[in-house]
């Protein structure tokens, strides 16, 4: 073999191996990419069972509270419904000044019962959250809380409309209870601010907070249950939750769902 055949059969050996070198980069880069991917579809796919899985225990748990709506509503109340006939027609039977009044106390609070009652089984039977928009839903709950004129609620928005499903219409409406029975219940609060605010980054932004006496975060025994119950109910949606708390200062807590890129 002379020296050009030599040099010739080195040249090509040269560039098999260097077409062979690149042939097996490109192949390791496609393998990673298409691991990669694989491993996107998967989580992917994840999230999508974890939200059908969701979307499925809301599905049972309304079914479930619209039951127990129906048997407070024939079983309870017929039960309690009786009752006040009953005292009803001692009081018109009894003719002892002093045990009529204690009767009509008792009927009173029987009477109250059975309000109280009827409501409650109203609004496990009623499809309310699938109904109604969540500017309504929120305030019907300010409405409810300042009839009762123990703390001053406000509520403000920043959009005409915005198209929620159950799930995040539920999250907020339960989000808002909680602070709000949180405030007046421990926080002894003379105003609550209700934000609900919409963006190009976020498809929502819900912020309270309360003018209430505040508590130190490390110890939070007596009412960690409803903070708890806040944040958990932020995460199953995804949204992030913030909690700022100053002794003397209020309690402010923030809920933001970004949009998906």
């Amino acid at each position: 073999m002379g020296k050009t055949e030599l040099l010739i059969t080195i040249i090509l050996f040269n560039i098999f191996f260097v077409l062979f070198v690149a042939a097996v980069m490109v192949y390791i880069r496609k393998y990673k990419q298409r691991k990669k991917e694989y491993l996107i579809e998967i989580e992917i796919k994840n999230e999508i069972h974890q939200k059908e899985l969701l979307a499925t225990q809301l599905e049972i748990q309304q079914a479930t509270m619209q039951q127990i709506g129906r048997e407070l509503h024939d079983n309870i109340g017929q039960k309690l419904t009786l009752v006040s006939l009953y005292t009803q027609q001692l009081l018109y039977e009894n003719k002892v000044s002093e045990v009529n009044e204690r009767i009509e106390q008792v009927s009173q609070i029987i009477n109250q019962s059975l309000q109280d009652l009827r409501s409650l089984s109203k609004t496990l039977t009623d499809d309310n959250i699938n109904q109604k928009e969540i500017v309504t839903l929120i305030q019907e709950e300010v409405d409810n809380t300042n009839a009762f004129k123990r703390c001053n609620v406000s509520f403000t928005y920043n959009f005409n409309q915005l198209d929620l499903g159950f799930v995040h219409k539920n999250v907020l409406l339960r989000i808002t209870q909680e602070f709000i029975q949180n405030s007046i219940k421990h926080a002894k609060c003379k105003n609550i601010l209700i934000n609900l605010n919409t963006s190009d980054e976020v498809l929502w932004e819900l912020n309270i907070k309360d003018d209430g006496i505040g508590f130190d975060r490390s110890n939070i025994r007596s009412n960690g249950i409803g903070l708890t119950n806040m944040k958990n109910r932020a995460e199953i949606i995804g949204a992030d939750f913030t909690l700022e708390s100053l002794k003397n200062k209020g309690t402010t807590v923030n809920i933001t769902l970004k949009k998906q890129p």
